[in-house]
């Protein structure tokens, strides 16, 4: 279950990214849901989802990418001016010439904090620099025993581990896709999927084998022997 949400300043959807937040918290109860506004992430907060009662909880970044109005929301939040603002914001401002991303800096500040569950709206988008690094979020989380999944509108990016099970009703997307991550992954087997494997051995140089398969039966299940495997579900 979803402990976290981040929401960095990435190619946001406002009506998908809402959803998924009132989803979420329906589902986890906002007391257990911790919400982390990366750099633009929190004009999101401020512009759409305020609206509707949501509030981050905690505010990570330069910063320096944040509109007008969203530097006034923090430099309120900060004097305590006025009860609205002051609804105890966690801010972290982080100097601009920095080692990590806005969006590292808020996952690496939830898991820290014992978070294992974390998803990232606003992850994606043309700056492609942004996404290779994004998508590193993804190892960084495994090495501290956390999970974290990208999403936006028509996609959902995790790493997967061997042995889990898919089911066809309650996926994201039509579309399943799976690529090796940081080398070789020995030994992948997919049941359940319109084109299975049996142990194969799949490879950066052969990933096109597994893009765009689809969940056949009611339950799918993928297995290997070694290596990181990278899932992407798609809805177009």
């Amino acid at each position: 279950m979803i402990d976290t949400i981040i929401v960095s300043g990435g190619n946001i959807q406002s009506d998908f990214a809402l959803d998924f937040l009132k989803k979420t918290i329906n589902e986890t109860g906002r007391e257990h849901l911790c919400l982390i506004a990366a750099d633009r992430g929190m004009d999101f907060f401020i512009e759409t989802a305020e609206a509707a009662g949501i509030r981050p909880d905690i505010a990570v970044g330069d910063f320096d990418s944040l509109s007008e109005k969203g530097r006034h929301y923090l430099e309120r939040s900060m004097e305590h001016t006025s009860m609205e603002a002051a609804h105890h914001l966690e801010i972290y401002r982080l100097k601009p010439e920095k080692d990590d991303s806005d969006t590292q800096s808020a996952a690496v500040l939830a898991m820290k904090r014992g978070r294992k569950n974390i998803a990232i709206l606003g992850a994606t988008g043309s700056r492609l620099d942004h996404v290779m690094a994004n998508l590193g979020l993804l190892s960084l989380g495994r090495n501290y025993g956390a999970n974290i999944t990208l999403l936006d509108a028509c996609n959902y990016i995790t790493l997967v581990e061997s042995g889990t099970r898919l089911e066809r009703t309650g996926q994201f997307g039509k579309y399943v896709s799976f690529f090796p991550v940081g080398g070789d992954v020995d030994g992948l087997t997919l049941r359940g999927f319109k084109y299975p494997l049996d142990g194969y051995r799949l490879t950066a140089a052969d990933s096109g084998l597994t893009v765009s398969n689809e969940i056949q039966d009611e339950w799918a299940e993928v297995q290997y022997e070694r290596g990181s495997l990278l899932m992407i579900m798609s809805r177009d």
